[in-house]
């Protein structure tokens, strides 16, 4: 029973995710294969092939893959089917694997499942829906089975212990009208917010900038990410990259501090996994304090600056 993993990275890093989802087909197979798209990937490639459990790598290196298109992952993933006879197709729950999956099952005509955080069988698994609100389990009849594989659900398999062969994977294109125009991006020497192992969230309850500066200043101190609300975005004092939730980033640090967080469930289903909560909300039926391990009622803002001037 082979499972393919299409691994995330950037050309020159594989990025910590795919081995969270190594891991998710473990539970399935030991026969785990690894795709690993781009344009001059030979160093992820090569990282893929060391991680333990691996048997094989696929290296896509082409211009056409060079920044992941989903047009062009989906075509390169179709080229590593008929290679070998995959039953599972995983890919890691991000920006790029959910662009990515629906255009394979649409080229294979079959059904796919999203964000799966369980793995009860080869044709079973737990899959959070209602904006995180229930976990179903769902049975699939799907040949390959398709699907993106939440992360943080799952323990990172070991990055070293394997020793799998790389092999290339020749790919062939069909032109459909999309091509690559620019990239931006902003450098930060800030933690990152989905492998941060402290995060610092705020909401509504910090009202203003000030509040967000605090907020920031504080999580220099201890050297956490900073997250935020969908509210808080829209509202202009918080960065979309920060946002935490259903249509955010889906973290799981070891702490994540939720100040002036009400605790709606869309951003809770991005971060109920996170093995210690924190809130503090000055609301004391703030929906939040159900979730956290330890919380308060006060003033977001006040408890941020009391804090840092402890520290």
């Amino acid at each position: 029973m082979p499972i393919l993993v299409i691994a995330e990275n950037d050309n020159a890093s594989l990025k910590a995710s795919t081995l969270n989802t190594i891991t998710a087909a473990k539970a399935i197979s030991s026969d785990i294969d690894v795709l690993v798209c781009g344009k001059g990937c030979e160093t992820p490639a090569k990282a893929a092939a060391a991680a333990a459990g691996v048997r094989k790598v696929y290296c896509a290196d082409c211009e056409e893959l060079a920044h992941r298109l989903p047009e062009a992952m989906a075509e390169a993933v179709r080229a590593a089917l008929q290679k070998d006879a995959y039953t599972h197709v995983f890919f890691t729950s991000s920006t790029a694997g959910k662009a990515a999956m629906p255009r394979l099952a649409g080229l294979l005509g079959v059904s796919a499942l999203t964000d799966v955080c369980g793995v009860e069988s080869a044709d079973t698994f737990k899959r959070y829906i209602y904006a995180g609100g229930v976990l179903a389990t769902v049975r699939t009849t799907a040949n390959p089975v398709i699907a993106t594989i939440r992360p943080t659900a799952f323990e990172a398999a070991a990055a070293q212990g394997g020793s799998a062969v790389v092999e290339p994977l020749a790919v062939q294109f069909k032109s459909r009208g999309f091509a690559f125009v620019s990239e931006e991006a902003q450098l930060s020497d800030k933690p990152d917010l989905l492998t941060a192992r402290r995060v610092v969230a705020g909401g509504r309850g910090l009202i203003d900038e000030a509040g967000f500066a605090a907020l920031e200043a504080f999580a220099d101190k201890i050297g956490a990410a900073v997250g935020s609300t969908r509210a808080v975005v829209d509202m202009g004092l918080a960065p979309n990259e920060s946002q935490v939730g259903q249509t955010g980033k889906i973290v799981a640090p070891e702490l994540y501090f939720a100040f002036g967080i009400s605790g709606a469930i869309q951003h809770v289903a991005g971060m109920k996994d996170s093995k210690v909560i924190v809130a503090v909300n000055k609301d004391n039926e703030a929906a939040m304090f159900d979730y956290a391990d330890y919380y308060l009622e006060a003033d977001a803002v006040e408890v941020i600056k009391e804090l840092t001037s402890k520290l």
